[in-house]
């Protein structure tokens, strides 16, 4: 009878002690275990962190941190910390955030425009992904991969172009600058570089004028008419004489750092720079901003014409004023110089 109820007592506390850990292992498990009030919550692994780092995230997310410890610790992510970007929706227990943090990396939506610079192209793209603007424009920059993909320092900019991508947050300098060329690669169709071929230009010409067109109107419904103006020039051996050169050209000057060029005056066709298109015939070196796809097409399908000249509309902001003759050109040109002084511009 004495032994009986010892066993007894034995199996009561054994159930118990069963219960217990099932209870703490479903708490630990399968309990909700957010804190916050939003659908969901995201955080952000970088590739040298540690589930320290990761901890430290998920503490203000969860209502008890030491249960996750607990499971993390026994699903041995601990020692198997993931970089990436993941989702944390509100209600997950601490089961469902471990599976989603180890193997649900979140991709991300990456966009530019017409940055001016690989330095303020690599500065927007630092905002977006793990790598940063430093060693982003150590990618961009550098030599051997720039000679390998027919790129100089003139013509790097223009192997990125201004779109919507997707990629993972953990993403390197590396891997975005080569994901970047195959993007340009792939842009650079077996049709796009005929068209090229059949105007007499390299892709890497064709960007540099579409950035002097792009600079010129942001109105795509006549950018290919500014086009076939600079590829009516180009034919003849007359100078492209294009304002944004000259202002690319004075920006790269100590006098000119910090300021802002609002008209073209006779100083600045002086400048000594092979992006001064008034002395030098041709086109530039490189591209001098990024320019919109919408541009690079108008050069690639430029309106044929006979106009050598264009100057902007006073009375259509935005909008250009096209002549086939000098004299014609003087008077738009006259026209717009009146505005301009009209609004106090005079530099």
């Amino acid at each position: 009878m004495y032994i009986k109820k010892i066993l007894l007592t034995i199996v009561f506390l054994g159930l118990i002690v069963a219960g217990y850990f099932a209870y703490f292992v479903y708490s630990t498990m399968f309990t909700p275990n957010t804190t916050f009030n939003n659908d969901k919550a995201y955080i952000y692994v970088k590739s040298t962190d540690s589930y320290t780092d990761v901890r430290e995230q998920l503490e203000p997310l969860l209502k008890d941190i030491n249960k996750f410890d607990v499971l993390a610790e026994r699903k041995k992510y601990v020692d198997n910390v993931k970089a990436g970007r993941y989702e944390i929706k509100s209600g997950m227990n601490n089961n469902d955030i471990i599976n989603s943090i180890r193997s649900k990396n979140l991709p991300i939506t990456v966009s530019f425009n017409n940055q001016e610079t690989l330095e303020k192209l690599a500065g927007r793209i630092s905002n977006q992904i793990e790598a940063d603007s430093v060693s982003l424009l150590l990618a961009m920059k550098d030599t051997s991969f720039l000679s390998e993909n027919k790129f100089n320092k003139a013509t790097a900019l223009g192997m990125y172009l201004p779109n919507s991508y997707e990629f993972f947050w953990n993403t390197s300098a590396e891997e975005f600058r080569n994901r970047m060329l195959k993007e340009y690669q792939r842009f650079w169709s077996d049709t796009r570089v005929k068209k090229a071929n059949e105007i007499g230009l390299t892709p890497n010409q064709v960007i540099a004028l579409a950035s002097i067109v792009y600079e010129e109107s942001k109105q795509a419904s006549e950018q290919p008419r500014i086009a076939g103006v600079y590829m009516n020039r180009l034919k003849i051996g007359m100078p492209l004489q294009a304002d944004p050169t000259l202002k690319f050209a004075a920006y790269q000057l100590p006098k000119y750092k910090n300021t802002v060029i609002k008209r073209v005056l006779n100083v600045h066709k002086e400048i000594d720079s092979p992006y001064n298109t008034y002395k030098n015939l041709g086109l530039p070196p490189g591209l001098i901003a990024m320019p919109d796809i919408s541009a690079i097409d108008a050069v690639l399908n430029y309106e044929k014409h006979k106009y050598l000249y264009f100057a902007a509309d006073a009375k259509r902001f935005g909008f250009h004023k096209f002549a086939k003759t000098l004299a014609q050109h003087n008077v738009n040109a006259r026209e717009y110089h009146r505005y301009l002084s009209a609004q106090g511009i005079n530099r």
